[in-house]
């Protein structure tokens, strides 16, 4: 599922950053939700992973605080980019005249940029206070299915949903893949020929 998550999200940055097509905003906002997903999941995975092939479940203090202090930030990231992307498509449906005006480039990259900073730092810090502080035990086995859900079920989803059932994202991505992009056209002709 790592895997799966981290080539499908590459292949999203890949055919974003390749086609002209898609460089606009819906798509600026995809492939920075793609390369926070990445980064969402490779802060856990990999020690998870390592822990299961050594059998071992250790893991030192700072350790610790670091990967939760990346957790915690790429997580708050990740929803704050699906507000921008909800408030883009709403301006896109609502506003449709006025699309290009209201999301320029610049706006487009302030709003990346404030899921990047500020705001994610303060709300996360305190609450990662408030977790570590907190004497409450829980029951490791429904805590542990809970983690990978939302580690690396939901990012590995994702592509999918967001992405790859999108049909420019398609025709992007069969093209960077040496795909031949067939419309309709050709199998309407075809049958035509042997009606």
């Amino acid at each position: 599922m790592y895997v799966i998550t981290v080539f499908g999200n590459l292949l999203i940055l890949l055919a974003i950053s390749s086609d002209s097509h898609l460089h606009t905003p819906m798509y600026f906002f995809l492939a920075n939700l793609s390369f926070v997903d990445i980064c969402f999941t490779s802060t856990t995975v990999p020690k998870m992973l390592w822990n299961i092939q050594t059998q071992k479940k250790v893991i030192t203090y700072a350790g610790c605080i670091t990967q939760m202090n990346f957790f915690i930030t790429f997580a708050g990231m990740d929803d704050i980019l699906l507000s921008v992307m909800a408030y883009d498509r709403f301006v896109a449906i609502c506003h449709p005249l006025h699309y290009m005006v209201i999301m320029k480039p610049r706006l487009c990259g302030l709003l990346v940029l404030v899921s990047w900073m500020t705001i994610v730092s303060l709300l996360y810090c305190t609450m990662l206070g408030v977790y570590l502080s907190s004497a409450a035990t829980q029951n490791s086995r429904s805590s542990a299915t809970a983690s990978v859900m939302y580690t690396v079920v939901t990012p590995m989803l994702n592509p999918f949903i967001y992405s790859l059932r999108n049909r420019d994202i398609k025709r992007a991505l069969k093209r960077i893949l040496g795909i031949q992009y067939y419309k309709n056209q050709s199998s309407k002709g075809w049958k035509h020929a042997h009606d």
